[in-house]
């Protein structure tokens, strides 16, 4: 069990990787675009809906990588070839690798 200022931080950490870091990335990288390349990577979090078909939908005590079948080995390597593509398939690769990066950090870092 976790103490309830890790968990705090904990959720800062998971909610500021899926929501502010990819903001700080479009600015960096795409800062001609930023608002576009943000609203895209907000969108790859879509990918979340593979977990309204898991019973319980949420467990804390559950990793996403490897359980959810959009969050699967082979769901990550594509994710991996679409860094190959240029414009918006790049863009949304990135997203979704990083999506994956955050929920493994979330579950394997942190106490639960």
């Amino acid at each position: 069990m976790c103490p309830p200022e890790i968990v705090l931080l904990k959720n800062f950490t998971h909610y500021f990787l899926h929501l502010g870091f990819p903001a700080v990335i479009a600015f960096v990288f795409y800062r001609t675009r930023w608002k576009k390349v943000y609203l895209i990577l907000l969108a790859t979090m879509l990918v979340d809906l593979d977990h309204l078909f898991a019973d319980p939908v949420f467990d804390p005590n559950r990793a996403s990588i490897g359980f959810h079948f959009l969050h699967s080995y082979y769901a990550i390597a594509v994710y991996f070839l679409l860094l190959f593509f240029k414009g918006n398939l790049r863009i949304i690769g990135i997203g979704l690798l990083f999506h994956m990066l955050t929920d493994f950090q979330d579950f394997e870092f942190w106490c639960h």
